[in-house]
């Protein structure tokens, strides 16, 4: 904490400021006190951000959002003024260091015990989020503090006020998406609705990181899109993870939200251990709390900063990430109804605290997954959920194929990529992705055989579906080796010559990526410098949604006259290959930036050609012959 400066002011509302906790991208945070004595962190939003009047509507509902939460294992609302000159928020202050730092840097990876305690705790605050019919959405060790008496979540909701309206929506590519890459479930990775359902994967997540120490599906560092990849179509990562742990851990992380326990479930049958906290733990955030008391006092008796300095008592660095807001999402948590399932899952439950020699069958227990695998079925807890058991697949068809199952390679009309790994026999080893006119499938195959010149695929389950749940499981499929970097593929009556092609976390064409505006010599509408249309390819995977289209022009009568106003749209699309061509499926709507009027368009090519000289980008649909768009550097 850093003393107050002369530019401060001495109070705000009714709480007296005692000093700095720091500065954010809403605006200052100040420690101060209420008359009755208790510690709050006030935010104070910066001016450039009160000066936007739809940022002051955000940020009204967001904080009428977090007053209906305050309660249950959140850091609760106690004063705020959104009509202010200088709108802010106090929240009540918690003194103790975030699941991040503990785990990251002073202790080490939690204790069985300890986990199912954060794990109840956790649950019981996010039932309490569901019950005032919100949604956390960003669930990470950073926003989980660890206090005497329980784990506290922070930081919801405002934050997505300030992603909105100060980043031009908060977006990853995949559209209005609030969460942290490592930390997101396959929902927010593809950008379609959240339920509860997503919280409680994101809480499988955090109890990965607070058991081992590390992601689930790795970090950022090794690429966004390759995070997001991973969460949306891989197994977890659990190598590490108590056994014990496995059954609960594994039912968070399921990838159809359905299949997921409820936060009041997971709540209603974990036990707590009374201390929670290992003593190592513990000890410092007593120590943490007594000194912030002190800091406290000293901050009444120093002079501000321009004045005679006095140096206050800094309280730890830990409580610095204490001053975070906890507050909530504005997104509805309305979900339909699901049976019940606490009979079971109280089972579950009572095997993980069994004997660990019979911990390692506790998954068998938990009710209905969603991955498809069984106990002791070879998907225990290494990288990509494949066993110990040594990999059948001949270095030769390892990578990816990519062919085209209708039309031809300048024109196709369907296609499909298979990006094949190491893997036993009964793996899901192989990534497939179909494209067609209208539908973009991602699924992962199960692996049967494999020779030196054949490999056999068959069951399938889907893991994306754009448009959503339109997809059906692939069915069994053959690949027949016919040189290096071809293979015969088919499936069924349907045959097709599968080329070999990059893999990995960046498979885009280094000329297609960057940002594209429409060729100016193409645009024949009135009014011309009133119609934009961008495009924007970034790098990384396929199964990534790597492009993102942005039009304004303006609205017509009905008489085809354009009026005042403009209409708005943004979508992002999935790649589904990256060949010759870079095939992508239909458009996802953004919601922040879309018009009723706008309209999506199905899955598409594009290609790099020479005019004139210069490089162009063509955009050609696939579902029917017809002209491109044309596309220049932009």
């Amino acid at each position: 904490m850093e003393p107050l400066s002369a530019e401060d002011p001495v109070g705000i509302g009714p709480f007296r400021l005692i000093g700095r906790l720091g500065v954010g991208g809403m605006g200052r945070v100040f420690l101060a006190r209420s008359a009755g004595g208790r510690t709050v962190a006030v935010k104070v939003v910066h001016a450039e951000l009160a000066a936007q009047d739809e940022f002051r509507r955000r940020f009204a509902r967001e904080v009428a959002a977090l007053e209906r939460v305050g309660g249950t294992g959140t850091a609760p609302v106690l004063g705020s003024d959104t009509a202010a000159e200088s709108p802010w928020v106090a929240i009540g202050y918690v003194p103790g260091p975030s699941l991040r730092t503990v785990v990251g840097d002073d202790f080490g990876p939690l204790p069985p015990t300890t986990v199912r305690s954060l794990a109840s705790g956790l649950a019981r605050a996010l039932d309490h989020i569901h019950a005032a019919g919100l949604v956390h959405r960003d669930l990470k060790p950073s926003n989980v503090l660890l206090t005497v008496d329980g784990p506290r979540v922070i930081d919801f909701g405002i934050a997505r006020a300030v992603d909105t309206v100060a980043d031009g929506g908060g977006l990853t590519s995949t559209g209005a998406v609030v969460g942290s890459p490592g930390f997101m479930s396959p929902e927010q990775v593809r950008g379609e609705h959240v339920t509860p359902a997503s919280d409680v994967f994101c809480l499988g997540s955090v109890l990965v990181y607070a058991a081992t120490g590390r992601a689930p599906f790795g970090t950022a560092d090794s690429g966004v899109h390759a995070t997001m990849f991973r969460i949306a179509h891989d197994e977890p990562d659990l190598t590490d993870l108590p056994p014990e742990l496995s059954g609960l851990i594994r039912a968070c992380l399921a990838k159809d939200p359905a299949a997921r326990p409820s936060a009041a479930e997971i709540a209603e049958t974990l036990p707590v251990a009374d201390p929670w906290l290992p003593a190592d733990v513990l000890a410092p955030i007593g120590r943490h709390t007594a000194r912030l008391l002190e800091a406290e006092a000293g901050a009444e008796e120093a002079p501000r900063t321009g004045d005679t300095p006095a140096p206050a008592a800094p309280p730890p660095s830990a409580a610095t990430s204490g001053s975070s807001a906890a507050s909530a999402a504005a997104t509805s948590a309305a979900t339909a109804p699901r049976p019940r399932r606490r009979t079971a899952l109280l089972a579950a439950v009572t095997a993980l605290v069994v004997a660990a020699a019979a911990a390692t069958a506790v998954y068998a227990y938990w009710p209905d997954r969603g991955d498809g695998g069984t106990a002791g079925g070879g998907k225990g807890g290494g990288k990509g959920g494949v066993s110990s058991q040594a990999g059948i697949v001949p270095a030769s068809f390892l990578g990816a194929w990519e062919g085209v199952l209708k039309g031809s390679a300048d024109v196709p009309y369907e296609t499909r990529r298979i990006e094949i790994s190491q893997g036993p026999a009964g793996s899901r080893s192989a990534v497939y992705t179909h494209v067609t006119g209208e539908l973009l499938c991602i699924g992962r195959a199960t692996l049967i055989s494999a020779t030196d010149g054949e490999l056999v695929l068959g069951e399938a389950e889907i893991t994306a579906s754009v448009p959503a749940q339109r997809c059906t499981p692939a069915a069994r499929q053959t690949l027949r080796l016919r040189s290096t970097d071809v293979v015969q593929w088919g499936s069924g009556v349907a045959q097709s010559t599968f080329q070999r092609v990059p893999s990995g976390t960046s498979v885009v064409p280094a000329a297609f990526v960057g940002t594209w505006k429409q060729a100016p010599d193409t645009v024949t509408q009135p009014q011309p410098d009133r119609w934009s249309y961008r495009l924007t390819v970034t790098q990384g995977p396929a199964g990534a949604p790597l492009v993102r289209f942005e039009q304004s022009y303006p609205r017509m009568d009905d008489q085809g006259n354009p009026l005042a106003d403009d209409i708005d749209c943004a979508s992002t699309a999935v790649v589904g290959g990256a060949g010759a061509l870079l095939v992508i499926g239909p458009e996802t709507r953004d919601p922040a930036v879309w018009d009723p009027d706008c309209v999506e368009n199905g899955s598409s090519n594009l290609r790099i050609v020479r005019y004139q000289g210069k490089e162009r980008l063509h955009l050609y649909g696939m579902t029917a012959d017809g002209e491109p768009a044309e596309f220049v550097r932009g």
